[in-house]
């Protein structure tokens, strides 16, 4: 199962995100699930990194990935962000609803 785990601040702001496993739907390599969760966690780090102009800090490894937002931003940065990252959600969400037992998505607040 892919575990995402996803960390709001108390104004609603996502700072970060950890996306942890396998979905097993298919053998490696031909993993759509896999692949799927992949190309939006992805996409969404070098949006933050090469659209928006974020120094976030991620780590990525064979079934993990983890970014999380630097703790000082200006006004327009967490305007690009939280679109980024809002964005990213949505479409694990979308994937989430067509695959429910191969993804949990867990939002939690920090303060």
């Amino acid at each position: 199962m892919i575990r995402i785990d996803i960390r709001t601040d108390p104004e609603g702001l996502l700072w970060g995100f950890t996306v942890k496993g396998h979905a097993g739907y298919d053998e490696v390599g031909k993993d759509i699930v896999c692949a799927a969760v992949s190309a939006v966690v992805q996409t969404a780090v070098i949006g933050l990194q090469e659209v928006a102009g974020i120094d976030v800090e991620h780590t990525q490894k064979d079934g993990y990935l983890q970014c999380v937002l630097p703790d000082q931003l200006k006004e327009d940065e967490k305007k690009a962000a939280s679109i980024i990252l809002q964005t990213m959600l949505a479409g694990l969400k979308s994937i989430k609803i067509g695959y429910p037992n191969l993804i949990s998505i867990q939002e939690r607040m920090v303060e």
